[in-house]
C-alpha cells in the first residue's frame, strides 16, 4: 500500500536542522561558559605563597588558602596572594653610642609573614607591611641598644651588640605578626672626628712601645758594657798577678800567639816565609847574652 507524499517530511528535515543549530549554539556557550568559569571561578596559589580572601559582602574571612588551584565565587570572592618566603632587607641607622660618638649602623634582616596571620596582617597593614613596619622598628631597636655600649666596646663586643639586636627586634617584631629569620650587622662606621683620634691613639701608643724597647735596649747594653769591663779588669788583675809570680807567663803568651798566627798562614792559599822576629819569637838581648855564656861555659872547647 502506498501513502501519498506530504508536505510533513520536508518539515521535518528542518526541524532537524534547527536542533543541529541550538546544539551548536549550546556547544560554543558551553564553551565560552568554561573558559569564563576558568578565568573567573578558578585561582592558583603559587609555591612559597598563600592566599586570603576578600568577599565583597562579608570582608576579609579568617581562613588562609594553601598552595595549589582553589574554587571562588566570581565577581565576589578576591584572592589576595601573600609571598610567605624570607626576603633580605638592608636597613641603615645613624645613633649614638654611651659616650656621645655618632655611629652609622647597617642591619640586615631576612623577614617573613606569620602565614596563620595573614588576614590580620591584611586588615591591619596590607600587602606593604614590611615597608610599613621594618624601619621604625629597625630603627627604634638598634638605637636602643648602641646607647647602651661605648664606641670602642663596638668592636670589641660586636657579638654581644648583634644577639642584643637580635633578640630584641624578634620579640618587637611579633607585636606586628611578621617573623625574622636572621639578624646581621653588616655594616659599622664612626664619625670622622672619633675615627682620627683612635688612630692618633693607636700611632702614640706605637711610638710609646718603640720608646720603650729602646729604653730597654740600652739598659741591657749598658749592663752588658758594665759586665764585659769587669771581667776585663779582672782578666788584667790576673794577668798582673801571673806576670808578677812567674816571669814565663809573658813568653808563654808570645809563644801561643807565635803558633795561632802560623796555624792561619799554613791555611791561607798564599805561602809566605817569616822569620822567628815577625812571630814574636825573639828572646831579650841580655837574655841571650846569658844563654851564650853558659852555653860556653859549658863547651870550653867551642871558643876557639
Amino acid at each position: 500500500m502506498r501513502f501519498p507524499l506530504s508536505s510533513g517530511g520536508f518539515g521535518s528535515g528542518g526541524g532537524g536542522g534547527a536542533v543541529n543549530t541550538r546544539l551548536v549554539g549550546l556547544g560554543v556557550t558551553a564553551l565560552v561558559g568554561a573558559a569564563a568559569f576558568y578565568k573567573y571561578a578558578l585561582y592558583n596559589v603559587e609555591g612559597g605563597h598563600r592566599a586570603v580572601i576578600f568577599n565583597r559582602l562579608v570582608g576579609v574571612k579568617p581562613t588562609v588558602v594553601p598552595e595549589g588551584t582553589h574554587i571562588r565565587i566570581p565577581w565576589i570572592d578576591v584572592p589576595i596572594i601573600y609571598d610567605v618566603r624570607a626576603k633580605p632587607r638592608s636597613i641603615s641607622t645613624l645613633t649614638g653610642s654611651r659616650d656621645l660618638q655618632m655611629v652609622q649602623i647597617t642591619i640586615r634582616v631576612l623577614s617573613r609573614p606569620d602565614p596563620r596571620q595573614l588576614p590580620v596582617i591584611y586588615q591591619t597593614l596590607g600587602l606593604d607591611y614590611d615597608e610599613r613596619v621594618l624601619p621604625s622598628i629597625v630603627n627604634e631597636v638598634t638605637k636602643a641598644v648602641v646607647a647602651q655600649f661605648n664606641a670602642s666596646q663596638l668592636i670589641t663586643q660586636r657579638e654581644q651588640v648583634s644577639r642584643l639586636i637580635q633578640r630584641n627586634l624578634i620579640e618587637r617584631a611579633k607585636d606586628f605578626n611578621i617573623l625574622l629569620d636572621d639578624i646581621s650587622i653588616t655594616h659599622l662606621a664612626f664619625g670622622k672626628e672619633y675615627t682620627a683620634a683612635v688612630e692618633a691613639k693607636q700611632v702614640a701608643q706605637q711610638e710609646a712601645e718603640r720608646g720603650r724597647f729602646l729604653v730597654e735596649k740600652a739598659m741591657q747594653d749598658k749592663k752588658a758594657t758594665i759586665i764585659r769591663a769587669q771581667g776585663e779588669a779582672r782578666s788584667a788583675k790576673l794577668i798582673g798577678d801571673a806576670m808578677k809570680s812567674n816571669p814565663g807567663f809573658i813568653e808563654l803568651r808570645r809563644i801561643e800567639a807565635a803558633r795561632d798566627i802560623a796555624q792561619k798562614i799554613a791555611k791561607s792559599s798564599n805561602k809566605v816565609f817569616l822569620d822567628a822576629g815577625i812571630l814574636q819569637l825573639q828572646l831579650d838581648s841580655s837574655e841571650r847574652d846569658e844563654d851564650l855564656v853558659r852555653a860556653l861555659n859549658a863547651n870550653p872547647g867551642s871558643k876557639k
